[in-house]
């Protein structure tokens, strides 16, 4: 689950994380209000939407009156901006973070992300703040400088150290950094994070540390524990049908194809998506039905396919282990009767009871085309589509 920047800095604020003031609007007025309140001469007014590149994408303004923060703002508020994170449809902009200018003195880059590879929560730190850090990890990588944490030791100031040396800062700012870290790993862990991002952290004039931009990223499993985070959720920023997966237990992600996949185990809906696109087709989506598939949840996974209208076919590919061919099969043609399915439905099944299940799909009288094999449903369903 992702948090918007405002939601983001006021999370900061919580754990004592040093952010510019601001302030959140839903009109061009409240903006204009907004900056009157905070002072100053100079204002940024930022789009919230739930992806990166705003800036590039004409989210992110620089203002110098009340008058030019309230056109910013008007320009921003009820349209679909689109970033190369947010795909050709772009996320719509409901609210403005209005915040104070900064005088920037340096640009950092700090993020706390789980290293899967060693197990451990890392820093990552780099002294070209401000900007993408995929290119800055492709073009220089020698500005990238990392820190693992012993889960059993927890954040040790020596660490912190060692980063605010690599990226020059002196004694005083060497100071706030061990400091700001600490907090950062408190929010990391107590918040349930997946992602904490700033980018950039900036050094001021004044020589203070301060985080000019926030992400946060909740791990949604450990969302039962984190009431106050939940409330945060902007449903206007997910994908409709990934939302309405998740509500039934469906893990789904939305793809441009016209094939819909309804598979039951992640690695095998990745390699049913690969061998749709070997065989020259588009896969529209993942959708895992999870290992103890129910009746009841491949009717769920129908409704929700058929609900993206460029679907030309579906392809159904489960293995029954935990639950059997059989009941599957029962559960494929009683939704496919309840849903009114419109498209051609390929399925391959296999594992227990296969034989039982394959005659109940040809005994229904359906338009249920079967498969021998994954190669086999693959082609069909390219021809199919």
């Amino acid at each position: 689950m992702n948090l918007h920047e405002y939601q983001a800095k006021q999370l900061f604020a919580r754990f004592g994380i040093p952010v510019p003031s601001g302030e959140v609007a839903e009109s061009p007025r409240a903006a204009r209000q907004a900056a009157d309140r905070l002072g100053g001469s100079v204002w940024i007014v930022k789009a919230q939407i739930h992806a990166g590149g705003r800036g590039k994408g004409g989210g992110v303004k620089l203002a110098h009156s009340l008058d030019e923060v309230q056109a910013a703002a008007a320009g921003m508020l009820g349209v679909r901006l689109v970033t190369k994170q947010t795909g050709s449809a772009g996320l719509p902009v409901n609210q403005v973070y209005v915040e104070a200018g900064s005088e920037i003195e340096k640009e950092l880059y700090l993020s706390l992300l789980v290293d899967r590879a060693h197990e451990r929560v890392t820093f990552v730190a780099s002294a070209a703040g401000g900007m993408d850090i995929e290119e800055v990890a492709a073009t220089t990588p020698e500005k990238i400088f990392t820190v693992s944490v012993n889960p059993a030791a927890g954040l040790q100031a020596y660490q912190s150290r060692i980063l605010a040396a690599a990226l020059s800062l002196d004694k005083e700012q060497r100071r706030q950094f061990v400091a700001l870290t600490a907090k950062l790993y408190a929010l990391f862990c107590e918040c349930d994070a997946g992602l904490v991002e700033i980018n950039p952290l900036i050094v001021s004039k004044s020589g203070q540390i301060l985080a000019l931009d926030a992400k946060v990223n909740i791990d949604d499993n450990a969302l039962f524990r984190q009431p106050g985070l939940v409330a945060m959720r902007d449903p206007t920023q997910e994908d409709d049908m990934e939302r309405s997966a998740s509500e039934h237990d469906l893990s789904y992600v939305s793809l441009d194809g016209n094939i819909a996949c309804m598979v039951n185990g992640a690695g095998l809906a990745m390699a049913t998506m690969d061998l749709i696109k070997l065989r020259g087709g588009e896969p529209a989506n993942f959708l895992d039905v999870g290992g103890g598939a129910t009746p009841e949840r491949v009717a769920e996974a129908f409704k929700l396919l058929l609900s993206n209208r460029q679907i030309g076919a579906i392809l159904v590919n489960i293995f029954g282990g935990i639950v059997r061919c059989d009941l599957i099969a029962e559960g494929i043609v009683s939704a496919i009767r309840d849903v009114k399915v419109s498209v051609p439905v390929i399925v391959r099944l296999e594992g227990t009871n296969v034989e039982q299940g394959r005659a109940l799909l040809a005994k229904s009288g359906l338009d249920i085309v079967t498969a021998e094999d994954l190669t086999d449903a693959a082609d069909k369903a390219v021809a199919a589509a």
